[in-house]
């Protein structure tokens, strides 16, 4: 969850971790912390609040030196305040470590430590891992993080450094951490943005390596000293692609930046009969009868229109599961069952403990993921990348895009694969998902008509959305970017279930959103419209370019251009990012990093 920054070379330290954790900033901001290798102890600046509270700091009072650590947190284990912020100092202040994760065990290796004279100042499960090591040092920095970790039970991401070497110790436990390979310089961080501006030549940590870091090298182990050769990857995105590119927030770029990356999701991909999809997997469609999909949050809202696709168009039962939930219920899988697992970063913790979950019961194993080199890719059996590219705004809006995008080629490949998606069907599909770029283009273009609602409504306290078929994904995700950024209570529910309790609360005070684009079931969403105008409820209707029907019962109609149903919700979506936006923005919240949220959700 949180950033970390690390690095040993020939800069002053502090300003590539500075730029780096500010590139990191969306994975924790509840306070930052930086220590920077100085002689004879290490210098430590560390503050409750947002990285901008350090970057003040640090401005009359900067850290000297070419090897340094740096952090943002999100709080698990303590209050964010100074003395719970990262980094973490022995007594001697000799020895610094700075952590992502949980350790589950720290209670009892705290009491021992406790009793053994160690004296702890914060109230986290990190300093745990201080006075362990320090226990353990006896001059070799790489040996005591290595034994100190043989004790330790959780997930972690962790960095040591020692005044007394020219070198940082990284090891990493499910918690996500990569490498950057410099000249003469090299880095290691929890995210490859902050790498960028330095290298493109990275190395993605496995569960379980223990690192040695100098500026002329690093040596890859596993826990037991066996060293280990991993392989170097070349980074495609560039430093610029993670900047804002002049819009106000990286939201509303990531939004604009939408028509582009569908095209990177459907790019090589659509056959040029016209009619059938590529998929470089290695899955037999014959051999499933049964298809969950695990996810979370917005994910999971993903693998729902994939439920709808899946069972459409291969006419295989789907179950969407929360991934939370998934991993406990002791689920009933086998082999014949294939688990979709969905996540932008590849290391949602609770996803990648509802594969592991998934793949104990002999279950076939696919990942729909973002980031090239986690750990959800590496131990799913296939992949399908959906080519967002960094999204750095909390509130996902491009990486959603692209797993819709990638349901859409899953469902028609699967679809024909299987016999069951006709040649007309299939062509009438790819045809729409190609057009889709554009039409997501031209919804985009009524920015202005969202921006006025947003501004009318921005006052009120709660919000009801509605949709039908495919679309009721959409009404939950429009509900759910609601909350996010703009801290208003939405609820979403399919809308012919209104009439079985929602309707109970509407009045002139509750918006009511309902998604009214082309579908068999347009005219039943039309009488329960009709239900909520004759409870004095405020419409605001996602209807269709050309849609006059609807002007009679809506009281504001944010217009899409239409397309073919299945295709629809990633053409719909679109208004409704704009609305949390807009609303948001002029509640003047911090719309690319809300309250109590992070990016990248790695601990229960």
């Amino acid at each position: 969850m949180c950033g970390i920054v690390g690095y040993v070379g020939h800069r002053q330290a502090q300003d590539v971790i500075m730029d780096g954790l500010k590139r990191l900033e969306y994975r924790g901001y509840d306070s930052a912390g930086i220590v920077v290798t100085g002689d004879p102890e290490l210098d430590v600046v560390k503050r409750a609040g947002k990285l901008s509270v350090l970057s003040d700091v640090l401005k009359t009072t900067p850290l000297k030196g070419n090897l340094g650590l740096g952090h943002t947190r999100w709080a698990t284990h303590g209050k964010p305040n100074d003395v719970n912020a990262h980094p973490h100092l022995s007594e001697d202040s000799k020895l610094a470590v700075i952590h992502n994760g949980i350790i589950e065990n720290y209670l009892p290796l705290k009491e021992r430590l406790v009793e053994a004279g160690h004296v702890f100042l914060s109230e986290t499960d990190t300093e745990v891992l201080v006075h362990l090591i320090e226990e353990n040092y006896e001059g070799d920095l790489y040996a005591a993080v290595q034994k100190s970790l043989s004790e330790v039970t959780g997930a972690y991401a962790l960095v040591v450094s020692h005044a007394d070497h020219d070198l940082i110790v990284a090891a990493r436990n499910t918690s996500p951490m990569v490498l950057g390979i410099g000249d003469g310089e090299n880095f290691v961080a929890s995210d490859v943005p902050a790498l960028l501006p330095y290298t493109k030549e990275v190395i993605f940590l496995h569960d379980g390596d223990l690192v040695l870091i100098t500026n002329d090298g690093v040596t890859i182990s596993d826990f037991a000293g066996n060293v280990i050769d991993r392989e170097v990857s070349t980074v495609e995105w560039d430093a610029e692609a993670a900047e804002k590119g002049g819009f106000e927030h990286y939201m509303l770029k990531e939004m604009y930046e939408q028509p582009a990356v569908i095209q990177q999701t459907l790019g090589g991909r659509l056959a040029g009969n016209g009619m059938d999809v590529q998929l470089d997997i290695g899955l037999d469609p014959n051999s499933i009868d049964r298809v969950i999909i695990a996810a979370a949050g917005t994910a999971s809202y993903a693998g729902m229109v994939g439920e709808y696709l899946i069972e459409k168009l291969a006419r295989l039962p789907v179950e969407v599961e929360v991934a939370s939930e998934f991993r406990y219920r002791d689920p009933v899988v086998d082999e014949r069952t294939l688990c979709i697992v969905v996540s932008q970063s590849g290391e949602t913790i609770d996803t990648l403990e509802a594969l592991r979950e998934a793949k104990r019961g002999g279950a076939k194993t696919l990942g729909i993921i973002n980031s090239k080199g986690s750990t959800i890719t590496r131990e799913v059996d296939d992949t399908i990348y959906i080519h967002a590219g960094p999204e750095i705004g909390v509130a996902s809006t491009k990486a959603y895009m692209t797993m819709l995008a990638a349901f859409e080629l899953l469902g028609i490949w699967l679809g024909r694969a299987r016999g069951t998606l006709a040649d007309a069907d299939a062509k009438e599909l790819i045809a729409a998902l190609r057009q889709t770029p554009k039409l997501i283009e031209e919804a985009l273009k009524n920015r202005d008509e969202v921006a006025k609602i947003a501004e009318q409504f921005k006052n009120y306290k709660d919000y009801l959305f509605l949709g039908r078929g495919i679309n009721f994904p959409s009404a939950l995700e429009g509900a759910l970017k609601l909350k996010e950024i703009s801290y208003i209570h939405a609820e979403a529910y399919a809308t012919g279930e209104m009439k079985h309790g929602p309707i109970a609360l509407i009045d002139d005070q509750m918006p009511v959103v309902a998604i009214a684009t082309a579908s068999p079931l347009y005219e039943k969403t039309v009488s329960n419209i009709q239900e909520v105008k004759a409870r004095d409820g405020i419409v605001i209707a996602i209807a269709n370019d050309g849609d006059t029907e609807i002007e009679k019962h809506a009281d504001y109609v944010l217009r899409v251009p239409e397309t073919h149903e299945l295709i629809s919700p990633l053409v719909n979506v679109i208004p409704l990012q704009m609305l949390a936006y807009e609303t948001a923005n002029r509640l003047e919240l911090d719309v690319d990093q809300p309250r109590n949220l992070a990016k990248s959700v790695t601990v229960e």
